[in-house]
């Protein structure tokens, strides 16, 4: 068994196809018309062929409280790794880019949290200690 998609919930489909691809960098891999919404993922530059990442319409009535909560309490949607987590966090800087969480050494990672301005907290990591 493997992942082949997760997701964020976010506030508008076009927005989080703009802020994904255009600012992290995200590459689009689908984009189907589904209803009022559509099927919108996507996935890592450096991983075309990887675990895709749906851009999934916040429109279900518990997703907002859902979303409030965890903005509320600063906890991610959603982690990324990184392999340099301080270039990545002057990259994302110098494109508007807001962080609720600077970068910070959090065990055998490095980690800042940044806004999605789609709804969302979302992680970024470094690996520090990992296994040789």
């Amino acid at each position: 068994m493997r992942i082949y998609v997760t997701s964020v919930f976010v506030d508008d489909q076009a927005r989080a196809l703009d802020f994904y691809t255009n600012i992290l960098g995200f590459q689009l891999k689908h984009d189907v018309p589904a209803g009022d919404y559509r099927w919108l993922t996507v996935v890592s530059g450096e991983q075309p062929d990887g675990v895709e990442l749906l851009l999934e319409p916040g429109a279900h009535p518990a997703v907002a409280p859902y979303k409030a909560a965890l903005v509320r309490d600063g906890i991610p949607a959603a982690s990324f790794e990184v392999d340099d987590l301080d270039a990545e966090v002057d990259r994302l800087t110098q494109r508007g880019v807001r962080f609720t969480v600077q970068p910070m050494d959090a065990g055998p990672v490095r980690m800042a949290v940044f806004d999605d301005s789609c709804g969302n907290l979302i992680q970024i990591i470094q690996m520090v200690d990992a296994p040789q």
